[in-house]
């Protein structure tokens, strides 16, 4: 069973970055995807971005729109989030997520429940 725990959140102002970090213990993340989900206070979670084992990512276009990168390390076990040019409505608990698929694999799961394995997320707070 994978275990995962998110760091790098924290508080930035407006126009501010962070790096997120999903690292990943107890077997290879390198055969899973791995998404980012996001979820503010009293609002539905939501999805952030994927990206599959070959390296492939797909992102939520609203939420993403070119300020968000995500990559991933296989040699560090960990999935990265690039967050750029923040807004006081990116403030939320960032969670990854993972789900086997197998190497070299483009699928990049976007629903939440199609993914196995949650971290316990870090918080993102951005001032205006």
């Amino acid at each position: 069973q994978v275990h995962l725990l998110e760091s790098g959140g924290g508080l930035v102002q407006t126009g501010g970055s962070l790096r997120l970090s999903c690292a990943a213990s107890g077997r290879t993340l390198s055969t899973y995807a791995v998404g980012w989900f996001r979820q503010a206070l009293g609002k539905e979670q939501e999805f952030v971005a994927a990206i599959g084992t070959s390296g492939y990512n797909t992102y939520d276009s609203e939420s993403a729109k070119g300020r968000f990168t995500i990559s991933r390390d296989h040699a560090k076990n960990t999935v990265y989030l690039q967050l750029n040019s923040l807004k006081p409505e990116d403030t939320a608990l960032y969670l990854c997520a993972a789900d086997y698929v197998g190497t070299y694999s483009n699928y990049v799961p976007r629903r939440s429940k199609d993914y196995d394995v949650w971290g316990q997320g870090t918080q993102v707070t951005v001032s205006s």
